[in-house]
């Protein structure tokens, strides 16, 4: 399994998030491309060193989102994404950009030499924040293979947080789940309502039990709660690493190794 071979690991894998500062041309942006670049790189060494099983850098800041991502993002994402490869060359890697730039997220992957992405709006429609979204999974796949990155790994959402799903109010998540691994999701991501919301166990179990693929939790994680979750196969964990708990803050060293002392301990039980 694909997944196996890159985490080395199938079960917990803790997966930090880099939300990369707001990048130039979006509202909040305030710095230049080399400032943020460096800031990435010490949140990811923080992440390396306490020991971390992987990392997703993303661009989490540059709200308000639009699903039409400009090339200045790309370019960006492009230098902060080599550049964290370069300093974590062991580490397994990712990217996200948003909002569900997933073509240019393969692209820059590919560029990079990352290892997966986190896709938005894989498989069925849906309405986000930033409007209505559509499947892309056959385009997205056919791109993936004319470039040559059949390598990179593509986690898809399923019921995506920051989203309306009455469109598919008669479709579960564990079809939704099937549906993804139907259209060849390398792994498929159950999330809260929102950033930093947690995901109903419930979905986890109902999930695992629909797909072989590997189940990801992508919200909500804490060390309060991870004893709920240590079925999935990773866990994608940004609110909890930061200061006070919030995403838009640092990452806060102590959080991170007091959360990866924490799993590492049950990880020892549940061999």
């Amino acid at each position: 399994m694909k997944f196996l071979q890159l985490f080395g690991r199938l079960k917990s894998v803790v997966i930090g998030m880099v939300h990369v500062k707001a990048l130039p041309g979006t509202p909040g942006n305030t710095l230049p491309v080399a400032q943020i670049t460096e800031e990435a790189c010490q949140e990811a060494e923080i992440y390396r060193a306490a020991g971390v099983d992987g990392l997703i850098v993303e661009n989490m800041h540059d709200r308000p989102y639009t699903v039409c991502v400009g090339a200045e993002i790309t370019a960006a994402m492009t230098v902060v994404c080599a550049t964290v490869r370069q300093a974590c060359p062991a580490l397994p890697l990712g990217c996200q950009i948003l909002c569900a730039a997933n073509q240019q997220a393969l692209a820059v992957a590919l560029a990079t030499g990352l290892d997966f992405i986190r896709a938005e709006g894989f498989v069925f429609s849906h309405v986000a924040d930033e409007g209505i979204l559509n499947a892309c999974a056959g385009d997205l796949l056919r791109y993936r293979k004319q470039i040559g990155a059949d390598h990179v790994q593509v986690f898809a959402d399923i019921k995506k947080k920051h989203s309306a799903h009455t469109l598919t109010a008669d479709v579960s998540v564990a079809e939704t789940a099937r549906a993804a691994e139907f259209f060849l999701a390398d792994g498929v991501v159950v999330t809260g309502a929102a950033t930093g919301s947690e995901a109903d166990p419930n979905e986890l179990e109902e999930v695992g039990r629909a797909v072989k693929i590997p189940v990801l939790i992508g919200s909500g994680v804490t060390l309060e709660n991870v004893k709920d979750y240590l079925d999935a196969n990773a866990l994608i964990i940004g609110s909890h690493f930061k200061k006070e708990g919030y995403w838009a803050n640092d990452v806060d060293s102590d959080r991170v190794k007091r959360f990866m002392d924490h799993i590492s301990k049950l990880r020892e039980r549940n061999c």
